[in-house]
């Protein structure tokens, strides 16, 4: 159960993204040199489809790793809630880029072959998680693959740093994507080489069952 109250829970999102909004270009000059590349790897690997790919980046921010997606050959569509952000990725990228809120997703039906959501999925409320995989499974293609980096920790809703989030363990965030309609594939720890305890991302790989 959450600590938190509905009310108080829908306020911390929009000041999840005013914050994002509001900081957009220090966070893009904090982040563009982040070494994700081993995440990118994964999704690409496991996607069982003739390249180049249809992309989703979900959670996009400034557009990092939309430009290193269209810059291997795929087709990347950018999605983020914060304005600024998506300004920013496009600018960036040259890609399409959606301004969208997680909680109110307008996804097209089988469209991607990936989605890659990168540091993102975290900032959703549980109540609402189910059915954000949900609509994330039916936007990817029959047996398109989904990519989730989340700071891990033991399943708990928090507020650091104007931001809202909930760090799940490995066992609670596979029961809540398997319910969803998904098969896992693979799963690891970050950052590489340095002990667990100093790992603090899990990330996980799903194929779509739909």
């Amino acid at each position: 159960m959450s600590p938190f109250a509905p009310a108080d829970i829908d306020a911390m999102v929009r000041e999840t993204i005013r914050y994002y909004d509001d900081n957009a270009e220090s966070y893009w000059a904090g982040t563009r040199h982040h070494d994700v590349s081993q995440n990118r790897d994964t999704l690409l690997r496991n996607i069982d489809a003739e390249p180049p790919f249809k992309i989703l980046d979900l959670g996009c921010g400034p557009g990092r790793d939309l430009g290193v997606f269209s810059e291997l050959g795929h087709e990347p569509v950018g999605l983020d809630a914060a304005a600024r952000l998506c300004e920013i990725a496009h600018e960036w990228s040259s890609c399409e880029v959606w301004q969208q809120d997680f909680l109110d997703l307008d996804l097209p039906d089988s469209a991607f072959d990936g989605v890659f959501a990168n540091a993102s999925l975290f900032h959703v409320p549980t109540r609402d998680i189910q059915r954000v995989l949900v609509e994330l499974r039916r936007t990817l293609k029959p047996a398109g693959v989904l990519l989730v980096s989340n700071p891990r920790g033991q399943n708990q809703e928090t507020w650091q740093v104007d931001r809202f989030g909930v760090f799940y363990d490995l066992e609670e965030w596979s029961r809540l994507v398997a319910a969803a309609g998904f098969e896992g594939l693979e799963h690891y720890y970050r950052p590489p080489g340095r002990p667990r305890h100093q790992q603090h991302w899990l990330v996980t790989v799903w194929r779509n069952l739909g």
